[in-house]
């Protein structure tokens, strides 16, 4: 069940993520870009769980996911393949998505069902790695090294 950037999600999608959420389920959401982005994934986020009870929280590098099988010391910021070889640069937005950040929404009981990471993308860590030598040495560690780590938390608790 696909959040989009461009088109809301209606309200049976939305309460087939509320559902899933509350259920147990988890969703880690990656690679979006700068705070206009971000502000369309909260609104999206918003018609499932509302802020007043699921606040979007910073995850600070002490919370446990950070530590189940790697010691993450800082949460990196990756580009898409395309951007690192095309300029080496980390920021796919410049200025506008500088600083990556590592967010979360709790359940009422303390139980992590949203992982965010913007103004990053794991998910060329994991999928582009084979490709080039230069952005594997950069980028594959570290975003294994923090999937390993979600991937494990999701499971566990």
């Amino acid at each position: 069940m696909p959040l989009r950037e461009t088109v809301p999600a209606d309200d049976q999608e939305a309460a087939g993520l509320r559902d899933y959420l509350l259920r147990g389920g988890f969703l880690w959401a990656d690679d979006f870009w700068g705070d206009y982005a971000f502000q369309v994934f909260e609104n999206e986020m918003r018609k499932a769980l509302p802020s007043a009870t699921y606040p979007i929280v910073d995850l600070p590098l002490g919370h446990t996911l950070f530590h189940m099988l790697y010691d993450v010391k800082h949460f990196p910021q990756i580009p898409s393949i395309g951007v690192w070889l095309g300029s080496g640069q980390t920021s796919e937005r410049g200025p506008l998505s500088a600083t990556p950040h590592a967010r979360a929404i709790f359940d009422p009981n303390g139980r992590m069902m949203v992982f965010i990471s913007h103004n990053t993308d794991f998910g060329d860590a994991f999928e582009r790695e084979g490709e080039n030598r230069d952005y594997f040495d950069h980028f594959a560690a570290d975003g294994y090294a923090v999937g390993i780590n979600v991937i494990l938390y999701a499971l566990t608790h």
